[in-house]
């Protein structure tokens, strides 16, 4: 599927692009207004990136806590130190193990979402700026043909930004 989004600066402007669109005879399940008024971000489906953050951070963590466990009984068994005199030789492997998932954890949590923050939104967030701050998108999908025309078309109004995506969905 292919998808064309345009930033147009007020209200006015985006309704226009609309009627200029209708009148091409697109068809208008495909086409989509995002912005005050008309549908918001979320509603359309556009990538929240906390929510990706948390997604990666929690896949992370599914990851390392349990590698972090073997390699914290691994260290523990290697150097034989014996911190915790009270737990016993298997006592003492065992919490190694259980503070290298908890270092896991941590390794997982922040870098995983770090990540996810960083890269998991995509154009998503200068979208939302956008939309914050009062401007209008106007989203069309469809096939090549129908974002060229859609194109076209939009370049009459002067959008701030227009970009064209294809999805291998």
């Amino acid at each position: 599927m292919n998808y064309l989004v345009a930033v147009l600066s007020d209200r006015i402007q985006a309704e226009s692009a609309y009627s200029a669109l209708e009148k091409e005879d697109l068809p208008m399940k495909q086409v989509a207004i995002l912005g005050r008024g008309y549908q918001t971000a979320d509603e359309y489906g556009l990538i929240d990136p906390n929510e990706q953050a948390r997604k990666q951070a929690k896949q992370m963590v599914t990851w390392l806590a349990p590698f972090g466990f073997a390699a914290g009984v691994t260290f523990s068994v290697i150097t034989g130190l014996n911190t915790f005199a009270w737990a016993g030789e298997f006592g003492n492997h065992f919490i190694g193990g259980i503070l290298g998932a908890i270092s896991g954890a941590m390794g997982g949590t922040f870098v995983g979402g770090g990540v996810g923050l960083i890269f998991g939104g995509g154009d998503a967030v200068p979208y939302r700026n956008r939309l914050n701050a009062g401007k209008y998108l106007i989203v069309v999908e469809g096939s090549e043909a129908l974002i060229r025309l859609a194109t076209r078309t939009l370049y009459q109004f002067k959008p701030e930004n227009i970009q064209g995506y294809t999805s291998n969905n």
